[in-house]
């Protein structure tokens, strides 16, 4: 009598919104022994994704697209391996997963995509470049009067990683930078050539502010209406990082009422932005649909990176994995 088969393995990739999963990683191997399925919508609401997903025993996460709730991870009986792209996933419940024997991995990633990503949107903001493409575009010509950045302040909250990027771009053009956050290093700041100031001198001084915190419970809603109140009426907020940084009430108003020139964006609280957000219909909003980490060189590490996390687990080795402390 010949051994019964042991059912394939399903593994879903999702949130896959270009198509390009499968060609930047070698998926060969894995699709001779497993059914690959790639999502690239996505989900209405968290019913969605228990119905789409409970038949899968591995789920390939893009960031933070997909939450992964500990609901959502209590209804997928199958599942037993979460292969996230970067190393934090503020979206993925790590402790439900734990609990219910998911395991959670994790791949490196490339910290110079959202840093360009971030000097495209203020280039963008000083010089009136969508503007003036959009004008071209129609058979126009010059429509405004663009403004320097050579001799203006660069404010940076939160001088980590990215933020010592984005301080040595600045540097480079000439500005004067200034960075604060709740735990800023001043000789470190110094160190850079950027200069430590207050939270409120920051706001108050800078032409550009642009934040680049971790979002926490600490760090919600950082930047409220009080700091919006203290902006130039000509300067410019930079968000690339977490929308939750930004009182997203309080910079509509200040958006609506010409507190300050203009916000540039490439995160929202919610994903997809709504068609009617008020965020889509503003002049004084330049935005980009949160593609400060879609490269070709990020996906390609991310992808290939998430087969060799798959191909692992499958082999009872997974190297790169999250463990919870607590």
């Amino acid at each position: 009598m010949s051994k019964p088969q042991m059912s394939r393995k399903r593994i879903a990739v999702l949130n896959d919104y270009q198509g390009v999963a499968l060609s930047m990683a070698d998926w060969s191997t894995l699709q001779k022994e497993t059914d690959v399925v790639v999502f690239r919508e996505n989900f209405a609401n968290e019913r969605a994704v228990i119905d789409a997903l409970a038949d899968f025993d591995v789920i390939c996460v893009m960031r933070e697209r997909t939450p992964l709730t500990r609901e959502i991870l209590g209804s997928l009986p199958k599942l037993r391996l979460i292969a996230s792209t970067a190393q934090s996933n503020s979206s993925i419940d790590v402790k439900a997963a734990s609990e219910f024997g998911i395991a959670v991995a994790w791949t490196e990633h490339l910290p110079y995509g959202t840093t360009e990503l971030v000097w495209g949107l203020i280039l963008s903001a000083i010089r009136r470049i969508p503007a003036e493409v959009q004008s071209f575009r129609s058979g126009g010509w010059q429509t405004s009067v663009g403004q320097d950045i050579s001799g203006r302040t660069l404010g940076i909250v939160g001088l980590g990683n990215f933020g010592k990027a984005v301080a040595r771009v600045g540097k480079a053009f000439d500005m004067r930078v200034i960075a604060w956050s709740p735990n800023l290093d001043p000789e470190m700041a110094k160190g850079l050539g950027v200069e430590p100031v207050s939270k409120q001198a920051l706001f108050e001084d800078s032409d550009i502010v642009t934040l680049h915190m971790v979002l926490s419970e600490r760090t919600k809603n950082i930047v409220g209406r009080a700091e919006l109140d203290r902006m130039k009426t000509h300067a410019w907020l930079v968000n690339a990082s977490r929308s939750g940084l930004v009182d997203q009430p309080a910079l509509i108003s200040a958006l609506e009422s010409g507190r300050i020139a203009g916000v540039a964006l490439d995160v929202y609280d919610e994903e997809p932005v709504p068609a009617d957000h008020p965020y889509r219909k503003m002049s004084n909003v330049i935005a980009t649909p949160h593609i400060g980490f879609v490269t070709e060189d990020t996906y390609r590490l991310f992808y290939s990176q998430t087969v060799e996390n798959i191909e692992s687990w499958l082999k009872g080795v997974l190297v790169r994995e999250t463990v919870t402390t607590a």
